[in-house]
């Protein structure tokens, strides 16, 4: 979730090709072993009834989103066949990714914002679907050296708000913490290749989005305000970020306690800390949440956890 983000609609220009997730799509499941006993000829009474019970859920990527315009963008790039899977509450609407490279099974769940929320279903993730990497997907506020609709992977995303608070004011004790190395050489590799912004199912007529490899900030505060306390306090204790949001530290945290999970963080600019107005956050938000989207797709075509080992 954006730092910055105001309302959300999706009246950003439609570049869509190809066929996307059909959110009427209902599943077809088995019938229950107990609402058909018949078995194929000359099979064994038993295992007619194994066969007519559903699989277990598959997917070997997990997706998360904290909005439903990031939600939808990632949605559009799934196509059929589609299931759910409920994990301790959580529901997870899984799809195909096609890519050119490889053919994926991805879960999809927004989660809401904060970091708290954002590490616990890292994990519920991971025990649910022990997949090969888990991708926190959505939009941030640029900070600096950024402009709307360029697409921002973190390298590093910083715990602003810790710190201690003394009679001279806020001490930060701001703390780190990172991707996998081998899911961050991959988005160096689609960085350089330039050719996920041919995925992107919006876009703005004259606008070329960049991708940058740079540190993000994460706390629970809303940054509306350049001259604030906070903003002033992300330029002196956080001065590489470029870009600040809600879920990134949480979820990398729950990836480094959960070990063996190649995680990453994903996000577009939707609105800068100066100029902003709700007018250009309606417009922006599902264009950036596109842009990323369309990075994270390239990003999983091109992905191998076995190049450098979980």
């Amino acid at each position: 979730m954006n730092h910055f983000s105001g309302k959300q609609n999706f009246r950003a220009h439609n570049m869509a090709f190809g066929d996307g997730i059909n959110f009427d799509q209902r599943n077809t499941y088995p019938n229950h072993p107990g609402e058909s006993s018949a078995s194929s000829e000359g099979q064994p009474r038993e295992q007619g009834r194994e066969a007519d019970r559903p699989k277990p859920s598959e997917a070997d990527a997990v997706v998360v989103t904290a909005l439903e315009s990031e939600y939808r963008a990632v949605a559009e790039h799934l196509v059929e066949p589609f299931e759910e899977h409920s994990s301790n509450g959580t529901l997870y609407r899984i799809g195909t990714l096609k890519g050119k490279q490889r053919t994926r099974r991805v879960a999809l769940a927004q989660t809401g914002p904060g970091n708290v929320d954002a590490g616990v279903h890292l994990e519920r993730a991971r025990a649910a679907f022990d997949p090969e990497v888990i991708v926190f997907v959505g939009v941030a506020g640029g900070i600096k050296d950024v402009r709307k609709g360029d697409v921002v992977v973190a390298d590093a995303v910083y715990d602003y708000e810790t710190g201690k608070v003394d009679q001279d004011g806020f001490r930060s004790r701001a703390k780190t913490e990172g991707p996998s190395h081998p899911a961050m050489q991959r988005v160096m590799d689609v960085v350089f290749r330039q050719e996920w912004p041919a995925l992107a199912k919006v876009g703005v007529p004259g606008h070329t989005p960049r991708a940058f490899v740079k540190p993000i900030a994460a706390g629970n505060k809303v940054v509306a305000d350049r001259s604030s306390a906070t903003a002033e306090s992300l330029r002196l204790h956080c001065g590489d970020a470029v870009a600040v949001e809600m879920e990134g530290y949480g979820f990398l945290r729950g990836a480094y306690l959960s070990s063996g999970t190649h995680a990453l963080v994903v996000r577009g600019i939707s609105d800068l800390v100066d100029g902003k107005t709700a007018e250009e956050d309606d417009f922006w938000q599902p264009v950036a949440a596109g842009y990323a989207a369309a990075f994270t797709c390239a990003f999983l075509d091109l992905f191998d956890p076995g190049e450098g080992g979980k």
